[in-house]
């Protein structure tokens, strides 16, 4: 254009600029505007054109910052746009010169045309997003409550999953579990934000997905679909839902406890949220998912070992101590230097064991910073523990009378031995005058337990203060009784009634 009005007319002696704006179809104001540039400016102005082209890929997102934050300087702008597109060959002025033209020009504020998600065909997409509500009364304290919002595209069947806990991968995965289970199947898709639960990073519209979260949804079958950054209205269902449940469901409310709250919640979803006629589609939620989505759901089963799959991995130090937001818990010794996995549920740190998926420790989750939370159990050498208390038992006693309780304590009760052996001590030593003789008899028993010396300890007791002999000879049998010697009875007689058989079964 520049170039065809400077050849018209000719450094003068060519066309005149109402001649040249007749015959190439702009204003006389234009003409002269060109007209004015010299060489290098008409350079420029070409560069900047094309610098526009290449804005022009990133036109959605600068108008949604600037719609968005409406003060947002163009300095601001051209920085979150180089921290969201690395290398981008545009200088600050470019990007300050485009800012300037859509404030100059209203662009901003032009309205937006949408493309329709699909809704339309049944089991096929569920729309998910977190949220999070302060100041929610629970227990008299206002606390932060986390939640995500799920609504089958279809149906707009509701489910709130909650945390009282900031939502992390292994969290977000189990609220899903939850969703599933809830709705009875799994759609074809999940549409989610950019959340870092979901996406690590995009870059030219290539996403790179949480790589937990991608494990999950292929296991259970479901395709991961991510809307483009900064663009919540492309999942509007959900927006919405999140909307509904903070106004609808929590806001005005108190509850007693996290259970109350947890009631409340699935109440609120089975009497009101999922019973209301939709706005959009006139229908029930529930019975339009009954009635027309459920039986096109895929079958969903919890994964498993779940539990062990969402928990996050922490190292435990030489000291036993693992690293939890920004505070130190310890783990038994015996896990010093490994790995274990680490989740909350309700308020507790939760530690397992990632080979055999078993909670081995659980602390209350400190809400200070830079402590120490420690179980003195966990520095216990329990191997150690156990000479400690056999090696009592055997001063007390004597050696021989002393070993044989202890084998006798384990023989019967060899899962609760350590408990057994420090009750025996206590009991050994509250004796003043030990009855000796009595114990050496108890030994020789095949089975014994912590109770059972007790019982004969104070027997004895209240016998030797009614002046009686000790219960060594009158309450305690010589030996014990031998029943192999009645079955010679009943040999032979299995029409005798005392051959019958007994059946102690339940009637």
């Amino acid at each position: 254009m520049i170039h065809k009005i400077k050849a018209l007319h000719g450094d003068g002696g060519g066309l005149s600029v109402r001649a040249i704006a007749l015959e190439l179809g702009v204003s006389r104001n234009t003409v002269r505007k060109y007209l004015r540039l010299d060489e290098a400016a008409i350079s420029q102005a070409q560069v900047d054109r094309a610098r526009h082209k290449r804005l022009d890929m990133h036109r959605s997102y600068i108008i949604y910052l600037l719609e968005t934050y409406p003060r947002l300087s163009a300095v601001k702008v051209a920085r979150k746009l180089r921290e969201k597109v690395s290398g981008l060959a545009v200088s600050d002025r470019s990007i300050r010169r485009y800012v300037s033209v859509l404030k100059e020009t209203g662009v901003v504020a032009q309205k937006r045309y949408y493309e329709p998600i699909i809704d339309h065909v049944p089991g096929v997409q569920c729309q998910v997003d977190p949220g999070e509500l302060r100041g929610v009364l629970v227990g008299g304290e206002p606390q932060t409550l986390y939640f995500v919002v799920f609504v089958l595209s279809f149906s707009r069947l509701m489910y709130v999953g909650l945390s009282f806990e900031p939502i992390d991968t292994g969290r977000f995965i189990q609220l899903h579990d939850e969703a599933f289970r809830y709705f009875g199947g799994v759609t074809e898709e999940c549409v989610y934000d950019q959340t870092k639960l979901v996406v690590i990073e995009e870059l030219y519209r290539e996403l790179t997905l949480n790589q937990r979260f991608a494990e999950y949804a292929a296991t259970v079958g479901m395709r991961v679909h991510a809307c483009e950054g900064y663009d919540p209205e492309s999942k509007g269902k959900v927006e919405a839902g999140v909307k509904y449940v903070k106004q609808n469901c929590l806001y005005g409310e108190t509850f007693s406890g996290r259970q109350d709250l947890r009631r409340y919640v699935r109440q609120w979803l089975d009497e009101v949220a999922n019973q209301r006629t939709h706005g959009t589609t006139g229908q029930v939620p529930r019975h339009h998912f009954e009635t027309e989505e459920q039986a096109h759901l895929h079958p969903y089963l919890t994964p498993a070992g779940l539990t062990v799959a969402a928990s996050e991995r922490r190292k435990v130090d030489k000291t036993g101590l693992i690293s939890w937001r920004a505070n130190r818990y310890s783990v038994p010794m015996a896990y010093q230097g490994g790995q274990v996995g680490v989740q909350v549920e309700d308020g507790q740190l939760q530690v397992i064991d990632l080979g055999r998926g078993e909670k081995i420790a659980s602390h209350t989750v400190c809400l200070e910073k830079g402590q120490i939370i420690k179980n003195t159990h966990h520095y216990r050498d329990h191997s150690q523990r156990l000479q400690e208390l056999e090696g009592a038992v055997c001063a007390l006693l004597g050696q021989p009378a002393g070993e044989r309780l202890c084998q006798v304590l384990k023989s019967t009760s060899p899962r609760i031995y350590k408990d057994q052996l420090v009750a025996a001590v206590q009991l050994l030593k509250a004796e003043e005058t030990l009855d000796q003789a009595l114990v050496d008899r108890l030994a020789q028993r095949p089975t014994l337990t912590a109770t059972t010396l007790k019982r004969y300890l104070d027997s004895s007791r209240r016998s030797k203060e009614r002046g009686r002999d000790s219960i060594t000879a009158t309450g305690l049998p010589d030996a014990e009784i031998q029943l192999g010697q009645y079955a010679s009875l009943t040999a032979g007689h299995g029409d005798h009634p005392f051959g019958q058989e007994v059946n102690h079964g339940c009637h």
